[in-house]
């Protein structure tokens, strides 16, 4: 079939399997463009198909030439209907690191249940002994409770007021304000339970339990800050709530798992276009301007450049520099005082009509294309393709 992006609102519905090739191709020649990584040589990925996940598989794989083993939550192909975008992510990932040799297994399930875990434990047990990495990347609207079977659903709203403020409509392409109404208890508590650190616990526990977890492991959960723009609705929202229940969970793991030296990091990197931003007032206007100045400083990475950043200087590092609360900060050129205050500055002024010109509007359109495999020059968006397409 020919595939053309189908878009609705902030999500697209479909994806194309070449598109998401060159995609993953890019962040793989990039890794290898700068050179051998000294880090982990099992690593296990949980949430491993977009985004910072990706990254991290193809960091740890291309970069340092280790055994990744990948869960993910992901809709296969039919002859009439594409993938998920992840789905083609992780064929292409197996595709390019089987040319090298390189140990890669992946797990499509939720990552949530206990019957999930217990799958990957016993893949560590048969193929690698143990892991020394663990990232924990999952980003999903909703978590069923391992043990109460309950569904909890997470909320995007600001805590205490309710909130107004500018945002950019991507299906209207116009700049209008918004009113969010505050959270209700119930809404922070089902956030926390689904994007907080409680299933990071369990699975450190669960592999810990199982023996799997090697001497001097490390584990990250990834997370985002901002600054006085993005506040109200992400750090000092239902997510910012969610967010900080990280840090606890980070503390907790330290603590209860200094018996085999594990490590256990937040790391909070800058803001980039994924499935997950596009869905959260304001930060489609917020990355716009932000690209902008960025770029005109010079100084902008997308996801790849900030998780090999990450991986070289400071998640294997003896004593990395860190935060108040003990994060790694890769965030910290885009929330300087100097960048802040140049969006700042746009934002005060941005308009539907000056959109364009304060703002990236198009590169930020590109990126969010390219998460779905649109958008490459080098892809023949007129050709037939089969959507159909697996990995093993």
């Amino acid at each position: 079939m020919v595939i053309k992006p189908k878009i609705r609102g902030f999500i697209c519905t479909n994806a194309h399997p070449v598109g998401c090739e060159q995609a993953v191709k890019e962040q793989i020649d990039f890794v290898k463009s700068k050179g051998t990584l000294e880090c982990p040589k099992k690593v296990l990925v949980i949430g491993c198909s977009t985004g910072y996940g990706l990254a991290s598989r193809i960091t740890a794989a291309f970069g340092a030439g280790a055994k990744t083993l990948g869960v993910c939550f992901e809709k296969e192909p039919s002859e009439k209907k594409t993938a998920t975008a992840g789905w083609y992510n992780t064929a292409a990932f197996h595709k390019f690191a089987q040319k090298e040799d390189l140990y890669c297994k992946t797990i499509n399930g939720d990552a949530f249940s206990d019957e999930c875990k217990k799958e990957v434990i016993d893949l560590i047990k048969s193929d690698l002994g143990e892991v020394d990495l663990v990232v924990y990347s999952l980003a999903s609207p909703r978590r069923k409770d391992p043990k109460t079977e309950t569904v909890y659903n997470s909320q995007l709203k600001p805590v205490g007021n309710s909130y107004t403020t500018k945002t950019f409509d991507t299906s209207k392409e116009v700049v209008h304000e918004i009113t969010l109404d505050p959270a209700t208890d119930d809404d922070i508590k089902n956030t926390i339970k689904v994007m907080g650190g409680e299933d990071w616990e369990l699975w450190i526990e669960a592999l810990n339990d199982a023996g799997v977890l090697a001497k001097d492991c490390r584990t990250t959960a990834y997370t985002y800050i901002g600054k006085e723009l993005t506040r109200p609705i992400y750090g000092d929202a239902t997510i910012g709530k969610a967010k900080e229940d990280l840090d606890r969970a980070a503390a907790q793991l330290n603590k209860q798992y200094s018996n085999i030296h594990l490590t256990a990091y937040v790391s909070s990197l800058k803001a980039v276009v994924t499935q997950a931003s596009s869905a959260i007032p304001v930060m489609p206007l917020y990355i716009s301007l932000m690209f902008k100045v960025m770029k005109d400083e010079g100084c902008h990475e997308g996801v790849i450049e900030q998780i090999y950043g990450l991986f070289d200087k400071m998640l294997f590092a003896d004593n990395p520099s860190v935060d108040e609360v003990n994060r790694l900060r890769m965030d910290t050129v885009e929330t300087n005082d100097a960048i802040q205050s140049k969006i700042k500055e746009k934002w005060d002024m941005v308009t539907t009509e000056n959109f364009s010109e304060l703002g990236d509007y198009k590169g930020y359109h590109l990126d969010f294309l390219k998460l779905f495999g649109f958008g490459f020059e080098q892809v023949d968006y007129e050709q037939d393709v089969d959507p159909v397409v697996d990995w093993s």
